[in-house]
């Protein structure tokens, strides 16, 4: 699983997506899914959603399976529902919490 940090707002965003390249690279080196860990995430606005939105593009855009984001607080899922999001944002799968790195849920 690739966590989310405690606070993630817009002056966060670009360390926090620089700090997981190499959890990403190791994921697609393996071929593991990638599973994004929102449960530590208390504090946030809308770049969260924005920086969620861009690592799935670049998921997928790298030939890996996107498997979801564990963890979403009612919040969080709350803020995805007003901007029409939720459905790109899918909560993992229950098997998919188990994995390694990536959290290898493959079907």
């Amino acid at each position: 699983m690739v966590p989310l940090p405690t606070r993630l707002t817009r002056d966060e965003v670009t360390q926090w997506v620089r700090s997981i390249q190499p959890q990403l690279q190791a994921a697609r080196s393996a071929g593991h899914a990638v599973l994004l860990d929102a449960s530590a995430l208390r504090q946030f606005d809308s770049s969260a959603l924005a920086a969620l939105l861009a690592l799935r593009r670049e998921i997928l855009a790298q030939g890996m399976q996107f498997a979801g984001v564990a963890g979403m607080s009612a919040t969080l899922l709350s803020l995805a529902d007003v901007y029409g999001i939720e459905e790109l944002l899918p909560p993992a799968a229950p098997d998919a919490t188990a994995g390694g790195v990536g959290g290898d849920a493959r079907p």
